[in-house]
């Protein structure tokens, strides 16, 4: 049981009753992804959520050009799994994959839908609410150098764990224009 207890604990924070916590127990499966593992196919309906223990995931949409754009990076603590098609039950429009070596806790997301689970599917959804309303002000409201400055402020282990190229892309600039800007204002 140990080796889910942070998967507990998180569950239990967002009000998931003791008397439910056996089936997370029944349920959970610890996994162990290096870079480049797919977790879920872009096109496929999803069944699971990934508790992250350590290392990071990304959700990033592959297009027929070969482009790719990163919806979200993951990290250590959270539980990722995509919202949208998680409601719907329709194709992910994402694929979810391991960016950096990873130690995660696999749940299947129907638990969700049971009863005793309703106040944990109530917080979860109105986290990302307003994790999304947050996210939509950080991209209309912010210029290029306010967004990085605020993941500076904010969000200082995503500069150290993402490379330039990563940052550029989710703040929505080039690594050129990334670069000129960290000398501008002197960061690293």
């Amino acid at each position: 049981m140990s080796q889910i207890t942070p998967l507990i604990d998180f569950l239990t924070q967002l009000g998931l009753n003791q008397d439910a916590l056996g089936v997370v127990r029944e349920n959970a499966k610890r996994l162990h992804g290096v870079a480049g593992d797919i977790l879920l196919h872009q096109g496929q309906v999803q069944q699971y959520g990934y508790f992250i223990q350590s290392g990071i995931l990304k959700a990033c949409h592959y297009a027929d050009k070969g482009t790719s754009l990163v919806k979200e990076y993951y990290f250590e603590g959270e539980w990722c799994f995509l919202y949208g098609s998680w409601l719907t039950q329709e194709p992910a429009q994402y694929q979810m994959e391991v960016l950096q070596a990873a130690q995660l806790i696999r749940l299947p997301l129907s638990l969700l839908d049971r009863p005793e689970w309703l106040q944990v599917k109530l917080v979860l959804i109105s986290q990302q609410l307003i994790y999304k309303e947050q996210k939509e002000a950080f991209f209309l409201l912010n210029t290029p150098e306010q967004r990085y400055r605020y993941l500076l402020e904010h969000r200082a282990n995503w500069l150290t764990q993402l490379n330039s190229l990563q940052v550029a892309s989710y703040i929505g600039i080039s690594p050129v224009s990334l670069s000129r800007l960290k000398a501008r204002i002197g960061s690293n």
